[in-house]
C-alpha cells in the first residue's frame, strides 16, 4: 500500500506560463501541485514557461510537494524541460503519454545519467489506449525503487478523446477504466489520482465526483481550479466514523487477550488482523493531516 505519510488529496495544476497563478500556490491548501509545461501552455510560450521555472523555484512553498509536468520527451520541447526540471531539483517529474514500461525506465535512465538525487521520483499520466492495454506491466515497476516510479495520474480528458466515449456527468463509460488504473496502482505498491473535471463552477457535481473517487481507491484528485482544494480534501480525508472504528480496532488487538489471535469480535463483528493493518493505515493518514 502506498505511504500515506505523503498526503496527495488535493492536486492543483498550475502553468508554467502564469506567474499569477504560480504567485497563488504559497496560500493555497492544497496537497500538491503540479507545474504544467505541457497542456496548460501554448505552443508559442513553451520556450519562455520553461525558462520561468527556477524563479518558482527559487522560492518554493516549505512542505509542498511540487512536481513539473513537462512535455514528451521524444517531442519536440521534451527534452529540454527534463533538463530544466533537473535544474530545479522539484519533488517529482511527470510524465506525459506514458504507454509501456520502457517509457518510464528511458525516463529514469536521463534522470540517472543527470546524477538527480534518489528521492526524485517519477509520475506517470495513464491517457492513452495504450496505456491502459499496458496498465499492469507500467503498475509493477512501482515494486522496483531504481524505477523511480512513484504515482499514477489518470488523464480522464485525453482517454475521452482517444478512445470516442461518451463523457457523461456519472463517468460510466470512464469506471471501467479508472478502477482498472486503481488495481494496477495497488499491485504496483503506487499513489493514484483522478483525473480532472473540467466545470469547477459547479461543486456539487465535483464534490461527488471527489467521493466517487475516493470509494474506488483512489488517493486523491487533480484539480484545475483552487476553489475544488476544499472539496477534495475532505472527500480524501478520513471521516470521524471511520477514524472512531479505526481506533477501536488497535484497542481491541492491543488487549492483553487478543495479543496473539488472528480474529476477534468487536461489537459483533469478526475483525482480522488485515482489518487491523487497515485501520493503523487509516490513523497515519490522519496523523498527517492532523486530524
Amino acid at each position: 500500500m502506498p505511504d500515506h505519510t505523503r498526503l496527495r488529496r488535493s492536486v492543483l495544476y498550475a502553468p508554467a506560463s502564469n506567474g499569477k497563478a504560480l504567485a497563488k500556490l504559497p496560500s493555497l491548501p492544497c496537497d500538491a501541485a503540479i507545474i504544467d509545461l505541457e497542456d496548460a501552455v501554448a505552443p508559442g510560450d513553451k520556450i519562455t514557461a520553461r525558462e520561468g521555472l527556477a524563479a518558482l523555484f527559487e522560492k518554493r512553498p516549505a512542505g509542498r510537494e511540487l512536481v513539473i509536468r513537462i512535455n514528451p520527451i521524444s517531442g519536440e520541447w521534451g527534452a529540454d524541460d527534463l533538463q530544466a526540471a533537473l535544474a530545479c531539483q522539484p519533488d517529482g517529474i511527470l510524465l506525459p503519454k506514458v504507454e509501456t514500461p520502457r517509457d518510464i525506465l528511458e525516463a529514469g535512465d536521463i534522470l540517472d545519467d543527470n546524477d538527480a538525487r534518489d528521492t526524485l521520483r517519477l509520475w506517470a499520466m495513464i491517457e492513452t489506449p495504450r496505456a491502459l492495454l499496458n496498465i499492469g506491466a507500467i503498475a509493477e515497476l512501482g515494486r522496483d525503487p531504481a524505477s523511480r516510479l512513484a504515482c499514477l495520474v489518470a488523464g480522464t480528458n485525453d482517454l475521452v478523446k482517444e478512445t470516442g466515449i461518451l463523457a457523461t456527468p456519472d463517468r460510466r463509460y470512464l469506471v471501467p477504466w479508472l478502477m482498472q488504473m486503481v488495481l494496477a496502482a495497488r499491485a504496483g505498491g503506487l499513489d493514484i489520482l483522478d483525473g480532472v473535471s473540467n466545470d469547477f463552477r459547479d461543486s456539487e457535481a465535483f464534490a461527488r465526483e471527489c467521493a466517487e473517487a475516493a470509494a474506488m481507491g483512489f488517493d486523491g484528485k487533480t484539480l484545475i481550479h483552487p476553489a475544488q482544494i476544499e472539496a477534495a480534501n475532505e472527500a480524501f480525508s478520513p471521516s470521524q466514523e471511520a477514524l472512531s472504528e479505526a481506533r477501536g480496532i488497535v484497542a481491541g488487538f492491543a488487549a492483553a487477550e487478543n495479543e496473539d489471535k488472528g480474529v476477534i469480535v468487536l461489537n459483533g463483528r469478526m475483525v482480522e488482523r488485515m482489518h487491523l493493518h487497515q485501520a493503523e493505515n487509516l490513523l497515519a493518514k490522519a496523523a498527517s493531516i492532523g486530524k
